[in-house]
C-alpha cells in the first residue's frame, strides 16, 4: 500500500534517507512521524503539536505528518500539560510518535506516545498526511511529504 508522502511510499523514503546520510549527501536531520488513530470519538478534537515549546500543527484522527528535525535534544509536547516526551534525537534515524486522545473534564486533550519503530511503520500505513491547513510551520516539513488538500 502507497502512503501519499510524495512519488514513493514511505518505506522506500525511510531507505533514501538513510542512506542520503549515510553518504553525508544533504542536511543531516533525524525523521519523526507523528499521528493518530482514526476513531470517531473526539474526532472532533485537534490537539496540537508542539516541538520546544513551538506549535507546529494540529493532527486530525487518521492523519500523519513526517517532519525533519534537527539532531540534539528536544521536547514533544501536545495539548495535555502531563504528557510529553524528551528525545536526543540521531541523524538518519527516524522516531515515531503517537497522539492518543484522553478524556478530560469538558473536552478531549492529545496524550504524547513513543512507540518503537516496528509499531510506528505499520500503524502508519492505516494513516492519511495531514490536511495542509493543519500546518502551522512548513518549516519542519519532511522533504517530499506532501499534505492533503
Amino acid at each position: 500500500m502507497k502512503l501519499d508522502t510524495g512519488s514513493r511510499p514511505f518505506v522506500e523514503q525511510h531507505r533514501s534517507v538513510e542512506e542520503r546520510n549515510e553518504a553525508g549527501e544533504g542536511p543531516a536531520y533525524a525523521k519523526v512521524a507523528v499521528y493518530r488513530y482514526g476513531q470517531y470519538a473526539g474526532k472532533a478534537i485537534r490537539p496540537s503539536i508542539v516541538i520546544d515549546g513551538k506549535d507546529i500543527a494540529r493532527i486530525q484522527s487518521g492523519k500523519y505528518i513526517l517532519l525533519a528535525v534537527k539532531p540534539g535534544k528536544h521536547v514533544f509536547a501536545s495539548s495535555d500539560s502531563q504528557s510529553q516526551v524528551e528525545l536526543d534525537l540521531a541523524p538518519g534515524t527516524e522516531y515515531f510518535i503517537r497522539i492518543e486522545i484522553a478524556t478530560g473534564f469538558w473536552k478531549g486533550h492529545g496524550r504524547i506516545v513513543l512507540v518503537m519503530k516496528e509499531q510506528g511503520l505499520a500503524e502508519l500505513k492505516k494513516m492519511q498526511p495531514a490536511d495542509r491547513p493543519m500546518i502551522k510551520d512548513d518549516t519542519l516539513l519532511y522533504p517530499g511529504f506532501q499534505p492533503a488538500k
